[in-house]
């Protein structure tokens, strides 16, 4: 993927199993928990592109996030600031090839953001 494609949509979920049976049978997604990821299920759409995770639901997370692929989170998130949106979470591992942050715009939509590569078994 590219600087700017959606790259990832995490769905807030009380029961992850439910949640996986509802999606899977609704929209015919393939849902697993990866090596490394456990509690946190997986899901990819019949094109297989489109994809996210089901995660716990909690407070500040109560509905879905879209996470957009960027070069840099770094120049990202700066850009974010001086735009008037503001960092909610700054630039974390997810592996060691891939991070993630969380922002919110200058509308208050909470949007992620994700660099590098993901290797998911």
């Amino acid at each position: 993927m590219a600087h700017g494609d959606i790259t990832h949509i995490d769905i807030p979920v009380s029961d992850t199993g439910a949640a996986s049976r509802f999606y899977g049978e609704l929209f015919g997604w393939q849902i697993a928990e990866l090596p490394g990821f456990e509690g946190y299920p997986m899901w990819q759409a019949p094109n297989k592109i489109s994809g996210g995770g089901l995660a716990p639901r909690e407070e500040g997370f109560t509905q879905p996030r879209s996470y957009v692929e960027v070069d840099s989170i770094e120049e990202t998130l700066a850009k974010v600031t001086a735009l008037g949106g503001s960092v909610v979470m700054d630039k974390q591992p997810i592996s060691e090839t891939s991070w993630w942050a969380i922002f919110t715009d200058t509308d208050g939509n909470t949007i992620g953001l994700y660099e590098g590569i993901t290797e998911a078994g």
